[in-house]
């Protein structure tokens, strides 16, 4: 075993547990989803019923969807339903997918993480200093938001180690692909219509 198989070894642990964190987190958090539709449901009721609304209720169902998106793309990550062009990458060799993983992590996802993280928390830190309040009359504090893109990066951060670490892993045949065979959303929506196209 060479020194780079007894690295990743000792790793791996790591990898599950931050998968494990990602994973409870997201589970919980995209029940906010429904929160903010019922939200946005009940402020559009009350201002068309009563003509009267709140920028505190309407604050609140950006802060709601902030939330699910940030403190979620890691576990989208996990389950690497993330945005990519799944024509194209389907068509590639397993290895130079595999590579352009590592290539786009290392490089890309990585660096874009760190940076976020770093320049994300002097902004959060002066608006909690401050105790900064919305610009909108009636509005919500505004440092619990700016607090989610510091939370949110730096959860991606760990999450895109993780993918990494598991992704060279599985390039030296240490742990099996979980991916391996995993049809991605557009594939199996486009044979969901197929199916229904031909029942009708």
């Amino acid at each position: 075993m060479g020194a780079l198989d007894a690295v990743l070894n000792a790793l791996l642990p790591l990898t599950r547990a931050i998968d494990r964190l990602n994973t409870w987190i997201g589970k919980h958090l995209a029940w906010l989803i429904l929160a903010a539709v019922i939200v946005s449901s009940v402020n559009a009721v009350v201002r068309k019923v009563f003509d009267t609304s709140s920028n505190a209720w309407l604050e609140l169902q950006w802060v709601l969807f902030s939330i699910v998106f940030l403190m979620c793309s890691p576990w989208t990550l996990l389950h690497n339903e993330h945005i990519r062009i799944d024509i194209v990458n389907s068509l590639l060799p397993k290895q130079l997918r595999n590579t352009i993983d590592v290539v786009g992590h290392a490089l890309f996802l990585l660096p874009w993480c760190l940076i976020m993280v770093i320049t994300s928390v002097p902004f959060f830190w002066r608006s909690w200093s401050i105790d900064e309040q919305s610009g909108n009359a009636g509005g919500l504090p505004q440092w619990p938001a700016k607090s989610l893109l510091m939370i949110g990066f730096a959860l991606l951060l760990l999450q895109a180690l993780s993918e990494l670490t598991k992704r060279l892993a599985i390039m030296r045949n240490l742990i099996p692909d979980p991916h391996e065979g995993q049809k991605s959303s557009l594939e199996t929506e486009a044979e969901e219509i197929i199916e229904a196209m031909e029942r009708h």
